[in-house]
């Protein structure tokens, strides 16, 4: 039960009165010589990570190798609580999350590559801002995650999710209509719902590029991780009250790899330009790497 396109899985979905979440179970199973139980044990598992990596930061700051980043989740989540934040609670808590797993990632610590390191808080701040906020069972939560782990494998077969190959967008932008498509999929949105989510989430995040302040997956990746999860749940929302993507996602998909391609190479992870090129960025490369040498 293999599929190259969108168009395909769609087709699959319909002929087998199936969801896309469960398309992609099947394909795992079948691809990886297990049975659908055993598929299903190991994406709780991988669940499992991403909630100790999401939560782990509000007990515990984990300061940056670079010191670039660390303790911007507790910030967050002390001003939630202070009842002053500006966004609901659900888009609050995606931000939040999202901040704490990049922190986890920039500190060594155990993170789920959803699809990139760099890209690893947007799906689990989604997640589980969610099922928190919509008391979903870990069951629906699985079921997004299979639903997500269909688009980044579209993306992957059709496109990029490197940022030195495509820029940030086929990073932050691939996390964040992945993290659509699983919203769409757990509030109980139909297949075509959850792709035209996932196309109008990357279609926010064309162009975007890559640009690692010293080369580090610190700043400005770890605010990016919260913008695209914003994003993913702004799509989700649009989608469900029956606002049509107008481009079909395989199309989406191809766009966003042929921008990438034409992004210069200091815009794709070289950290040459973009943030950091900055005076300051320079100077923040100088202080990490040979303590402000000239």
């Amino acid at each position: 039960m293999d599929f190259k396109t969108a168009e395909e899985l769609l087709e699959l979905c319909r002929e087998n009165d199936m969801t896309i979440a469960e398309v992609m179970r099947r394909r795992e199973a079948d691809e990886n010589g297990i049975d659908e139980d055993t598929c299903i044990r190991r994406m709780h598992e991988t669940l499992e990570v991403m909630y100790q990596s999401a939560h782990a930061p509000m007990e515990e700051s984990s300061p940056s190798m670079g010191g670039l980043i660390g303790g911007e989740a507790r910030k967050l989540y002390g001003l939630m609580q202070s009842g002053k934040n500006l966004c609901g609670s659900v888009m609050s808590k995606a931000s939040m999350y999202s901040l704490a797993v990049l922190e986890i990632n920039a500190s060594m610590g155990v993170i789920v590559a959803a699809p990139t390191a760099g890209s690893s808080g947007v799906l689990p701040g989604v997640l589980f801002a969610l099922q928190e906020e919509k008391n979903l069972r870990t069951g629906t939560v699985i079921e997004g995650m299979f639903t997500a782990g269909a688009v980044g494998y579209l993306l992957m077969r059709n496109a990029s999710i490197s940022g030195a190959e495509a820029g940030c967008q086929a990073e932050i932008g691939s996390a964040s209509a992945m993290a659509a498509a699983a919203a769409v999929a757990m509030m109980g949105g139909s297949p075509e719902k959850c792709l035209d989510a996932a196309s109008v989430a990357l279609s926010n995040m064309l162009g975007l590029v890559c640009d690692p302040i010293a080369g580090l997956v610190e700043a400005p990746c770890q605010t990016r991780n919260a913008t695209g999860a914003v994003n993913a749940l702004t799509c989700a929302e649009m989608v469900l009250s029956g606002i049509r993507a107008v481009i079909p996602f395989t199309e989406m998909a191809e766009a966003m790899y042929k921008v990438g391609r034409r992004l210069p190479l200091e815009l794709r992870e070289t950290a040459l330009g973009g943030c950091a090129a900055t005076k300051t960025g320079c100077a923040l490369r100088d202080r990490i790497f040979c303590g402000g040498c000239e």
